[in-house]
């Protein structure tokens, strides 16, 4: 078998388009879910009310950190 290796890394793709339209589609969703979640689902993920609903507040440009790479 041959195996060919790539000196320097590729360089990360720029996200666009329909990607980046997906993501926020599905962060908005994520964060009304969490939104309706009851105090107990919400106790089993480690968070109090006030949190989750601190975090459907945010706005949908307000993306998580890792999302900014």
């Amino acid at each position: 078998m041959t195996q060919i290796a790539i000196n320097r890394p590729c360089p990360p793709r720029r996200r666009f388009g329909l990607s980046l339209l997906w993501d926020a589609l599905s962060l908005h969703r994520q964060r009304r879910t969490l939104a309706r979640l009851d105090t107990r689902a919400l106790e089993d993920i480690g968070i109090t009310r006030e949190q989750a609903e601190a975090e459907a507040a945010r706005p949908l440009w307000d993306a998580p950190e890792f999302w900014q790479k």
